[in-house]
C-alpha cells in the first residue's frame, strides 16, 4: 500500500459543454475513512466513477493504489464501488449475488457477509429488484464491507436505512477500519454528515465541480467560524467581510465565514450580543453549497491552487 491511496492532479471531466470536475488536485492517505462531501451536482458521482476506473478524466492524472485505474485490471480488482443505484439482472436473488460477487474480490469474507445479511435482515426469496430501498442499500453495504477491497467506495450507503440499520453500518464500518487499518481505504459519499462525522478521518469537499476543502476533519472544520444573533448586531460586527453563507429567521441572522476568527472579534461580538462559534462539518459543507459570493469563489480557487 502506498502512502497515498488516492492522488489526483489537475483532474477535470467534461461532458460536452458541461464541466463535472474542474482542476481537482487532492490526496487521500491510505488506511483512512474519507468523506466525499458536497451538494447534489457537486461532482461526487463523476469522481467516484473515475476512482473506480469506470471513467477517465478529460485532463489531469489519477493514481489509485499507485496506478492509473482506468482499464488496469490489477487495480480495478482491488476496488469495490457500491453505487446508490446499483443494478442487477432481473431475476437475481441474494444467492445469485453471493455466488457472483466473490469472483471479483479475492479477499472476500463470507463469514462477515453472512453476519451482515442477518443484521440487515435481507430476504433470500425476494429478487433484488423487488427489495425495498433500505434492503438494497443493506445489500450494497454487505458487498462493500465483505469485499475487504483495498479501496472501497460507497455512494450514499444510507438511502432507505432505518436508524437501527444505520447504526449497524456505522459499527461495522468502524470495525473494518480497526481490522484493516493499514490495508484498506474507505471513501463514502453521504449527506448525513452529522451521523458519520465521528467516523471520518479525512474529507474531500466539492462544490460546482471544484475542490473547496480537503484534509483531516479537524483541519477542515478548524478553518471556519460563525456569527449569530440579532440581525442588525451581526451585520455591524461582520461589516466589510464576505460570508460563505447566511441564514435569516425573523430578526435573527447567522453567518458562516471561512478562516479563523480575526483577533479581537470575540470581544467585539460579545459587546454587541453576538455569538462567535466554531462550525461543524455539516454546517460548513452546507455553507459552501449555499454560498455564491466572492468568498466562495476565492475558497474554490485557493483550494485548487
Amino acid at each position: 500500500m502506498t502512502a497515498s491511496a488516492i492522488r489526483l492532479t489537475g483532474v477535470s471531466r467534461r461532458f460536452g459543454r458541461t464541466t463535472a470536475l474542474d482542476d481537482v488536485t487532492a490526496e487521500v492517505p491510505a488506511g483512512v475513512v474519507c468523506g466525499l462531501l458536497g451538494r447534489n451536482g457537486a461532482g461526487k458521482t463523476t469522481l467516484m466513477s473515475i476512482l473506480a476506473g469506470h471513467d477517465r478524466p478529460s485532463a489531469g492524472t489519477v493514481e489509485v493504489l499507485g496506478s492509473d485505474p482506468f482499464e488496469h485490471a490489477d487495480v480495478m480488482g482491488s476496488i469495490s464501488l457500491i453505487r446508490d443505484n446499483q443494478r442487477y439482472p432481473e431475476d437475481f436473488k441474494l444467492k445469485h449475488v453471493l455466488r457472483v460477487v466473490p469472483r471479483f474480490h479475492e479477499r472476500w469474507d463470507a463469514e462477515l457477509a453472512a453476519e451482515l445479511i442477518d443484521a440487515f435482515r435481507l430476504p433470500s426469496r425476494t429478487t433484488v429488484k423487488k427489495m425495498s430501498r433500505g434492503q438494497q442499500s443493506g445489500l450494497g453495504i454487505v458487498i462493500g464491507l465483505a469485499s475487504r477491497a483495498p479501496l472501497t467506495v460507497f455512494d450514499e450507503p444510507y438511502l432507505g436505512l432505518d436508524a437501527t440499520a444505520r447504526r449497524v453500518f456505522a459499527d461495522r464500518l468502524l470495525a473494518a477500519r480497526l481490522d484493516d487499518a493499514a490495508a484498506r481505504t474507505i471513501v463514502l459519499s453521504t449527506h448525513l454528515i452529522d451521523e458519520m462525522e465521528q467516523l471520518l478521518d479525512h474529507v474531500v469537499v466539492l462544490d460546482g465541480g471544484r475542490l473547496v476543502r480537503t484534509g483531516t476533519t479537524e483541519e477542515v472544520t478548524a478553518g471556519a467560524h460563525s456569527l449569530s444573533g440579532a440581525a442588525a448586531a451581526v451585520e455591524r460586527v461582520a461589516a466589510g467581510r464576505t460570508p460563505l453563507s447566511s441564514h435569516r429567521v425573523g430578526g435573527l441572522l447567522s453567518l458562516v465565514f471561512a478562516g479563523e476568527a480575526p483577533a479581537g472579534l470575540a470581544e467585539e461580538a460579545a459587546a454587541a450580543g453576538v455569538q462567535v462559534a466554531p462550525v461543524g462539518l455539516q454546517e460548513l459543507v452546507a455553507a459552501f453549497g449555499a454560498g455564491d459570493g466572492a468568498e466562495v469563489r476565492a475558497e474554490r480557487e485557493g483550494a485548487a491552487a
